[in-house]
């Protein structure tokens, strides 16, 4: 078999270490045939080698400018490097040359969802769907750009798509998928999946759950254990590192808004669902209160949470892709220093750059009590105690808006799909509020933005402490 074809074979039974292998040494002797460049760019993208497959991928698509896959692995490209422009002239390419390619279909739709243009990508999608109705990926992609557009019941049933793709991980539960119907006289187990902030947001449908039948049994990591259990006293919960228990139907946190037929304007508890443990708030109410004398400028500071990036989760690329684009330094939130100097900031930051607390912007007051942060419950604890939280798209935000307290949120030009396009507000959380960056990354926007609402609650917070103030002297 010669090399190239061998690739491609080594290339479709997924022993892509293999492939590439022979995709060097088809090169080797043929350095310009544009399918081999085509098929060996394609690879490194997916392996995460973007630079690499970019030249690859540029030299194909001169060689042969009339190759559609080749525009179709360099749109894959250029679209990680968020060059979206770029990314679909390439898919459009592709597609002058072959109009029906799935691929191309269904990524030319992420790209224009990724800038916020959800009607114009799901007419993509849905061709991709219908050209190859068996690919989980295309369904995948369509159901997050319905999600992204606020039609919840249709982007619900399309992700459940979302346990044939390569990137996650069905947890191998034989029982039942519970779909809605009343349960009474038997046992549901609603399961972790995603991150921390993904079951922290979609815990406050387990009470709508319980409404329609018997016994319900939450298996949630043992970091969010005990603060779900304080806000949802009445269920039992146990870890992921416990047995299994016994149950008649489960459900995945995720899969619970379409059992329950939850809409946009349907969504429950948006003005709070989580409660923090009392005696942890009195602890951390003292000592936040030695604090303000210790590094106050003024009697009753304002006092801000900050995290500035999220858990890289290296063992996942596409989720460590997309920690990069979320996440930033504590450098780039210098500015609100100067918007707010009478504020004492606390670091909420945990992980590899919480170390940047060590060392903050000059004029920044920041306080590190992080090491005391065992568990969400903790920190919980000491958000209660803050007037706002300034984050980026972290689990951290979503304790703090599930407790009611107001979170800025920086969020990625390419942001979540549950933040929904070109809104500044949630309907999942009354007390967010959203700064998209204004192009791929680049966060000098929306921190200017947030540097100006400060200084309007920095000033409201003075008028407040003046008031304060005064009318502790009248009683006097």
């Amino acid at each position: 078999m010669p090399a190239d074809e061998k690739g491609e074979a080594l290339q479709r039974a997924g022993r892509l270490d293999e492939a590439a292998v022979a995709y060097r040494e088809a090169l080797a002797r043929n350095p310009d045939d544009a399918r081999i460049l085509s098929n060996y760019g394609g690879l490194l993208w997916g392996l995460g080698a973007f630079e690499q497959a970019h030249g690859m991928l540029m030299r194909a698509v001169t060689l042969a400018p009339d190759l559609p896959d080749a525009w179709s692995n360099l749109g894959n490209v250029l679209q990680q490097f968020q060059r979206y422009d770029e990314a679909i002239a390439a898919y459009s390419n592709c597609l002058r040359l072959n109009p029906v390619h799935p691929l191309a279909l269904s990524n030319l739709g992420v790209a224009l969802d990724c800038r916020g243009e959800h009607a114009a990508a799901q007419k993509f999608h849905r061709i991709a769907v219908r050209l190859a109705p068996d690919n989980a990926e295309n369904h995948t992609n369509f159901a997050i750009s319905l999600l992204s557009g606020g039609d919840y019941r249709s982007g619900f049933a399309e992700y459940e798509w979302r346990w044939k793709t390569r990137t996650t991980r069905h947890h191998g539960l034989t029982a039942p998928l519970w779909t809605g119907a009343s349960f009474e006289g038997k046992t549901l187990l609603i399961h972790t999946e995603g991150g921390f902030g993904d079951m922290l947001q979609f815990a406050r449908f387990i009470p709508l759950a319980a409404e329609r039948g018997g016994n319900i049994i939450v298996s949630v990591r043992p970091e969010l254990s005990d603060l779900l259990r304080q806000s949802f006293p009445g269920y039992q919960f146990v870890t992921t590192e416990e047995p299994v228990p016994w149950h008649d139907l489960q459900c995945p946190v995720l899969s619970l808004p379409l059992a329950l037929g939850v809409a946009l304007d349907t969504i429950p508890a948006s003005g709070g669902f989580l409660a923090a443990n009392p005696q942890k708030v009195a602890f951390w109410a003292q000592q936040l209160a030695e604090n303000d004398i210790k590094f106050g400028r003024v009697a009753d500071p304002l006092r801000i949470g900050l995290v500035w990036a999220g858990a890289p989760h290296a063992e996942i690329r596409e989720a460590e892709i997309t920690d990069r684009r979320r996440s930033t330094s504590l450098e780039t939130l210098a500015p609100l220093a100067t918007a707010a100097p009478d504020a004492l900031f606390y670091s909420l930051q945990v992980g590899d750059k919480a170390k940047q607390a060590q060392h903050p912007p000059a004029g920044m007051r920041l306080i590190d009590d992080t090491a005391s942060l065992h568990n969400f419950d903790d920190t919980a604890a000491l958000i209660s105690n803050l007037d706002l939280v300034i984050a980026v798209d972290t689990s951290t935000a979503h304790v703090a808006a599930g407790l009611g307290k107001p979170v800025w949120l920086l969020s990625r030009y390419d942001q979540c799909w549950r933040w929904l396009a070109h809104r500044t507000d949630s309907p999942w959380y009354d007390s967010i509020r959203i700064y998209r960056q204004d192009k791929p990354l680049d966060w000098s926007g929306p921190v200017q933005r947030i540097v100006e609402d400060l200084k309007v609650l920095d000033a409201s917070d003075k008028a407040r402490s003046d008031r304060k103030e005064l009318n502790t002297a009248d009683q006097d």
